[in-house]
């Protein structure tokens, strides 16, 4: 196959989640771990250079808007993740940084300017996680002065219009509006400045915004709705999705399921990119892939794993109960929850009744599943295997133990992938619409002032 050929098939995409020490709850405990790495901009340089070292497409930051005992070791204390991506920006060259912001308790207009005054810094390297925010602490409206949290179709509902207003305040000014004409005195073309004017359920904002667009237009959006009310929403207007599914039919099902309902709304299924998260736990061998996961697992203590569990599932007793016995003993594969990230593993714990352990692993996002555990050419295996059986455009690296797990993947894992042509060995582009080949929006203004 020419290099030509290589570079015109479709290739996998790659995020990087950067998350102080990594997903597992107990990483912060590893002899390799550094426990105060949430808090660390030097550790999070280090973690985005050797991403973009992989040709990542995106270093992703997370987000949570409150907390409490019962949090997760790396939320407790780290950086608003806007001012993060920008430092990370100023780290770096080519990589996207994206940042996750909610539109249930800031303001429009003051998002759309923190997040263009950042693309402007990286010169079009950011990306907006779209979340409307899930309330797991329980106190996160009181934190904004509110007695309860925004039922959940309504924070969709104001989510969709507070995207519309931040994209018409990113629309303000018109790519050429700027002259900047020291001879004549003419600062900016007076027709190319844009009111929005907006007047909704939930918004009255008028602008202008004070910034232009950037050179990649937008931010490029990212969504992870795994509800159907989330799921309508990013098929309608996400560019890049976000989702966890455990098994490859799970993943295929979720693809095809949401490609279709882009299709809908006159989307192209190439117009979106579905990234799948993994936990990769690789070693020289699969007998020492284990012995890490094992070592891993064996940090979590009773105290945290029971009482995490008791606090996420009230009203079940756990008394008696240790992290090695088996979900259905406790019953946890027959009750009644609606909370999204139980139902998006239900599945799992009816089919496999896993430990408690387990359970506690999937809940706080640390789990790894048999087929993400092994060597790099295992790994690399089942990637290629997700990604040409549309399971997976890409995948979002989640790894248990940060620095260890982004560093083996990308000394280990990348390689394999580039010489299966399945993934760039150069960045092509300098934004991220680049990296994902994505369209430069069009200004919603221009056409109304062309005639």
């Amino acid at each position: 196959m020419s290099q030509e050929t290589a570079r015109k098939r479709r290739q996998m995409k790659l995020s990087a989640y950067l998350v102080g020490t990594g997903m597992h709850v107990a990483g912060w405990r590893h002899p390799h771990a550094q426990p105060d790495a949430s808090i660390d901009i030097d550790y999070y340089r280090k973690l985005a250079r050797t991403a973009e070292r992989g040709k990542f497409d995106i270093a992703f930051i997370a987000d949570s808007l409150a907390i409490n005992e019962q949090s997760h070791p790396n939320i407790l204390n780290r950086f608003e993740p806007i001012t993060l991506i920008t430092a990370l920006a100023c780290a770096t060259t080519h990589i996207g940084v994206v940042a996750t912001a909610s539109t249930s308790y800031i303001e429009p207009f003051n998002l759309a300017r923190l997040l263009l005054s950042a693309d402007q810094i990286s010169k079009g390297r950011v990306g907006w996680n779209i979340v409307t925010t899930r309330d797991l602490s329980g106190n996160t409206a009181r934190n904004f002065g509110r007695d309860e949290h925004f039922e959940h179709s309504l924070r969709y509902r104001r989510a969709e219009e507070f995207l519309e207003v931040v994209q018409g305040l990113w629309d303000s000014w018109e790519d050429e509006a700027f002259v900047r004409d020291k001879e004549s005195g003419q600062f900016f073309h007076k027709e190319k400045l844009h009111r929005l004017q907006h007047q909704g359920e939930f918004f009255s904002v008028e602008g202008p915004l004070n910034i232009g667009r950037s050179r990649q237009g937008h931010p490029v959006l990212v969504q992870a709705g795994n509800s159907e009310a989330g799921q309508d929403f990013a098929s309608r207007t996400a560019e890049v999705i976000f989702s966890i599914k455990h098994s490859k039919e799970e993943a295929q099902a979720f693809y095809q399921s949401f490609k279709g309902k882009a299709a809908k709304w006159g989307r192209a299924p190439g117009d979106i990119y579905i990234l799948q998260g993994i936990s990769p736990i690789i070693g020289d061998t699969e007998e020492e892939a284990r012995a890490k996961l094992k070592q891993l697992e064996a940090l979590i203590t009773e105290e945290q794993g029971i009482g995490f569990l008791a606090d996420y599932f009230q009203g079940i007793d756990f008394s008696g109960y240790t992290l090695e016995s088996r979900a259905h003993e406790v019953g946890l594969d027959r009750i009644k929850l609606d909370k999204t990230d139980y139902l998006k593993h239900q599945p799992v714990i009816a089919r496999e009744n896993p430990t408690l352990r387990e359970v506690y692993s999937f809940l706080t996002g640390s789990f790894s599943g048999d087929h993400f555990v092994g060597t790099a050419e295992k790994i690399a295996d089942t990637l290629e295997e997700w990604f040409s059986e549309q399971a997976a455009d890409g995948f979002m690296l989640m790894a248990p133990l940060l620095p260890d797990g982004l560093e083996l993947f990308v000394d280990r894992v990348v390689p394999i992938l580039q010489q299966r042509g399945l993934f760039r060995t150069e960045y092509e582009g300098v934004t991220l619409r680049e990296h994902f080949n994505l369209p430069l929006p069009r200004n919603r203004f221009t056409r109304a002032t062309s005639h």
